[in-house]
């Protein structure tokens, strides 16, 4: 048990050294008086830093922001499946709503389809790919 312990204590300890700030080393010269001491602080490179800047100025953001894929797809292509994606959704909604009339159906769960609640995430997509499509255009594509 108390092993057990152990091993919980360091795996939390290393799990929270994880999101800890990090400290710049300084280097100090040697042999100088402690008022002359020069803080020379190391680069360091974090996730962040090493990360494309994803900002802009405007209106709209570049196509870039959309990444490797969408970011190469025209916006009449995007719009034709967002349109997809929401006419999935549509139907999925409509169909469980059919099957709630059924007799008894609301008291079993049996109106629930794993297919209709995979079809109603088309909603959320729906919404992603039309903003997609809408930075396409606004960008010429």
């Amino acid at each position: 048990m108390n092993k057990i312990c152990a091993v919980l204590l360091i795996a939390m300890v290393a799990a929270t050294s994880a999101f800890a700030p990090s400290v710049h080393s300084t280097k100090l010269a040697a042999k100088t008086p402690v008022s002359a001491f020069v803080r020379v602080e190391q680069p360091s490179t974090t996730a962040l830093q090493m990360a494309e800047d994803m900002s802009w100025e405007g209106e709209y953001p570049p196509s870039k922001v959309l990444g490797p894929i969408m970011s190469k797809m025209p916006s009449g292509v995007l719009g034709v499946i967002s349109l997809f994606f929401l006419a999935t959704c549509v139907y999925s909604c409509m169909m469980s709503s059919e099957l709630q009339h059924v007799e008894g159906a609301l008291s079993d769960g049996s109106w629930v389809k794993w297919y209709y609640v995979l079809g109603s995430f088309g909603g959320p997509l729906a919404w992603g790919t039309h903003v997609a499509c809408w930075i396409q255009r606004k960008n010429g594509m």
